[in-house]
């Protein structure tokens, strides 16, 4: 895995419609960050390299639906702390999560499957996904993800994650408490 230096600023190069409206959206609401760039991150394997870099876990997203696929849930979690659907469906009350398809991540969220994250909430315009956190990636210093690409990775800092963000985008987190195992 190739990953840039650290940069403050965003990208000067061509981006995507979706990562130019993050970085504009940060800068207009004064949220500042560190980023790097890297190889296609696809699994949590492959974030390695990029947190070791940025000195923080890159954090776990999933999006998540139940079986009608009528909810859908951006959860947000450790990297390297283990998923099972069950422990989540119990504390949210909600049976048979799954994956959600592609499909319905590009039209909620504007994403491709592996470049998911809280970010990804700006364009849930009608907010019809529900953000999931675990309470540790909630009570971290810092919060790191994709803008919307997985070539690219920011470190934040949770609060402003939480406090400038999130209500900015009209999402309220639920806390939840996965096990280690």
């Amino acid at each position: 895995m190739t990953v840039s230096q650290i940069y403050t600023a965003a990208p000067a190069g061509n981006l995507s419609p979706e990562q130019r409206e993050v970085f504009d959206t940060l800068a207009e609401w004064g949220i500042s960050y560190e980023r790097v760039e890297h190889d296609w991150a696809n699994t949590m394997e492959d974030c390695k390299a990029v947190s070791a870099a940025l000195g923080v876990d890159v954090c776990k997203n999933l999006v998540l639906c139940n079986r009608q696929k009528t909810q859908f849930y951006l959860l947000c979690m450790p990297g390297d702390k283990p998923f099972h659907t069950k422990d989540l469906s119990r504390q949210l009350g909600c049976a048979r999560l799954s994956f959600a398809p592609p499909e319905a991540m590009e039209e909620l969220l504007r994403v491709h499957p592996g470049s998911a994250s809280v970010l990804s909430l700006l364009f849930d315009r009608d907010r019809r996904v529900q953000l999931v956190m675990d309470r540790e990636t909630q009570e971290a210093a810092f919060f790191s993800c994709h803008p919307c690409e997985s070539t690219g990775t920011l470190k934040l800092h949770t609060r402003d994650v939480l406090e400038v963000f999130l209500p900015r985008t009209g999402h309220q987190p639920v806390t939840v408490e996965l096990p280690w195992e």
